[in-house]
C-alpha cells in the first residue's frame, strides 16, 4: 500500500480534491474530522482536554469547538499543548484505519496541518492543494460568511504555500482558471501505477 498525505491552506479546496479521489474509489481518512470525533468520544482525551482548557470545552457532553478555538486561536503555546494531546490519539486511530485497508493500492489522509504536525514523514508521497489568494478569500467568504480581514488573518497564521511547496511531492492548482479533474486523474493513475510497480519490484 502507498500512503499519501493531502493538505492545503484554508480556501484551497483540499476537501474538494479529497472528494474527487473518493469518487475514484480511494479511501480517505480526514484527520480534521476524525480528530473532532475522537475529542468527543475518547474518554481519556476528553478528560485531558478539560484539564487543559476547562469544563467549558464541552457543553452537554458535546465538544464546544467555538470555545476551544477562542482559547487557542491567538495562543500558540496553548495550541501546541492541545495538539500534543490530540495528535497521538489521531495517529493511533489512523494506524488502525490503515490496518483494515492493507489490500488497497493507496490511501490518502487529508490533513490541514500535515507539514506543521511533523507527520508528513510517515507518508510515501504528499500533495499540496493551492489556489491564488483572491480565490481562497472568495471561497471562504461564501462558505463561512467571514469578513475579508478575518480570512486574511487566518491565512497569515498558517504556513505559507511557498514554505509547504518545499516539502510537497506534488502540487494541485485549484485556482478558478485551472482544470482540477485532469490533475487529480493524473495523480490517481500515477499512484495506481506505482503500486503495481511496487508489487512487481517489491519496493516503491
Amino acid at each position: 500500500m502507498i500512503k499519501v498525505g493531502l493538505t492545503g491552506g484554508i480556501g484551497s479546496g483540499k476537501t474538494t480534491v479529497a472528494n474527487m479521489f473518493r469518487i475514484l474509489g480511494v479511501d480517505i481518512y480526514s484527520a480534521d474530522s476524525e480528530a473532532k470525533v475522537l475529542m468527543e468520544n475518547n474518554k481519556e482525551l476528553k478528560t485531558s482536554i478539560i484539564s487543559l482548557l476547562g469544563e467549558e470545552s464541552y457543553l452537554n457532553q458535546s465538544l464546544n469547538s467555538a470555545f476551544i478555538a477562542s482559547r487557542v486561536f491567538n495562543n500558540p503555546g496553548l495550541l501546541e499543548k492541545l495538539n500534543l494531546l490530540v495528535h497521538p490519539v489521531v495517529r493511533e486511530d489512523f494506524a488502525d484505519w490503515i490496518e483494515e485497508r492493507k489490500s488497497a493500492p493507496y490511501i490518502i489522509q487529508e490533513s490541514a496541518i500535515l507539514f506543521e504536525s511533523g507527520f508528513s514523514s510517515f507518508f510515501n508521497y504528499t500533495i499540496l492543494v493551492t489556489a491564488d489568494i483572491d480565490t481562497r478569500i472568495d471561497r471562504v467568504a461564501k462558505r463561512d460568511k467571514m469578513k475579508r480581514s478575518a480570512i486574511i488573518a487566518r491565512i497569515e497564521q498558517q504556513m505559507s504555500d511557498e514554505e509547504k511547496l518545499k516539502y510537497a511531492d506534488f502540487q494541485l492548482n485549484n485556482s478558478v482558471n485551472k482544470l482540477l479533474i485532469p490533475q487529480v486523474l493524473e495523480l490517481h493513475n500515477k499512484f495506481v501505477s506505482l503500486h503495481r510497480k511496487k508489487n512487481i519490484n517489491g519496493k516503491i
